[in-house]
């Protein structure tokens, strides 16, 4: 009912304000005046409304930046994170730098030299000094965001060490499944081709390397401090892993495998006392519109000391353990010796009832 209300004050304000405006039209009609011709004294109005709307503009805009940041991301949790804020705040100097003197310089000459009868303007066809000012300006400027920007992202993609963590971020919709190497730090072999309803990474249980993998899902954890390599891969669509609070984006596509690495710097703990907020969880996001769920898409990501990180790993089960654990159990095999113990009947049939189950 509210909004219903708000709605409708808003629509009569507006047709009020239009029959304003045709009363001052039937007014000058009246005194023989054109309501179309603009005068000098029109002129100096509009000047002096675009003087107090445009300075009105350009403070807004930096107000409002300054109030808003606080809804910005919190700061970085990764290594690279920070050398990717420090260029994203450079580059927002620049941006903000120009943005501010081309206003300015917009805003002083429109309400300064607007038309006036006794005005000339100067006009010239060409002028070298200013070719030169508009084009190795902006020239000097967007090179040294070029140059800056890659050699920070070629810092970030650099290879790296050996002894790095290697997890496989599996994607299809509408879930993450996370693959840890085991103690050999290698991933098992894996094709799209073996994909079915009980192997849904199509993972190659005949690779010894797949034997001591660990597969994890809804939540994966992260040892602090140390390099971390993740292989991306997706079963259906293309998909967007997405870690926002460690600067981390990587296209998931199916067929391809596509990597990215960083270190966590901050612990879980030490994120939510800088937050503030004592339920605050990192988190995994799909960031392409995979279908009807994407929204649904995302995985927790707990960051802890290496050996909280150890002893919830050792908790989980390797993939040679899980197919261990749901092959079928043996059948029982009962000999003619136990048949004929009197004293053992009962285990007897206790015992060819449970193998007659298998």
């Amino acid at each position: 009912m509210i909004s219903f209300l708000t709605f409708l004050v808003i629509v009569l304000g507006l047709i009020t304000f239009g029959r304003i405006i045709r009363i001052f039209e039937l007014s000058a009609q009246l005194r023989g005046t054109d309501v179309n011709a603009v005068n000098a004294s029109d002129n100096k109005t509009h000047s002096l409304l675009l003087l107090i709307m445009g300075s009105a503009f350009v403070f807004m805009v930096f107000y409002m930046t300054y109030i808003m940041k606080d809804k910005l991301l919190p700061s970085a949790a990764s290594e690279h994170g920070v050398a990717i804020d420090t260029l994203f705040k450079f580059n927002w100097a620049i941006l903000g730098t120009a943005f501010l003197i081309t206003h300015v310089l917009l805003i002083f000459f429109a309400s300064k030299y607007y038309f006036k009868k006794e005005h000339k303007p100067v006009f010239f066809a060409h002028s070298t000094k200013l070719e030169l000012i508009w084009t190795l300006i902006p020239a000097a400027v967007l090179s040294t965001i070029i140059v800056y920007g890659i050699s920070k992202w070629n810092q970030i993609v650099a290879p790296v060490e050996d002894n790095v963590m290697v997890i496989e971020l599996y994607a299809k919709q509408f879930d993450w499944t996370a693959r840890y190497a085991g103690d050999d730090n290698q991933l098992g072999k894996a094709s799209f081709r073996a994909v079915d309803g009980n192997n849904t990474l199509g993972i190659d249980y005949t690779d010894p390397q797949s034997a001591d993998d660990i597969l994890v899902r809804n939540e994966f954890h992260l040892p602090v401090g140390k390099e971390v390599i993740f292989k991306f891969h997706s079963r259906d669509v293309i998909h967007s892993a997405y870690m926002p609070h460690f600067r981390a984006q990587m296209n998931c596509v199916p067929g391809m495998t596509t990597q990215f690495h960083f270190k966590p710097i901050k612990t879980t703990e030490e994120m939510r006392v800088e937050t503030a907020n004592d339920k605050f969880d990192y988190i995994l996001l799909c960031n392409k519109i995979c279908g009807a769920s994407h929204f649904n898409m995302q995985m927790n990501i707990i960051v802890e000391d290496e050996t909280s990180f150890r002893q919830w790993l050792g908790s989980k089960k390797t993939i040679a353990e899980d197919l261990k654990a749901a092959a079928p159990a043996p059948p029982v095999e009962v000999t003619t010796d136990s048949l004929s113990a009197p004293a053992d009947s009962a285990k007897v049939h206790a015992v060819t009832a449970d193998a007659s189950k298998h």
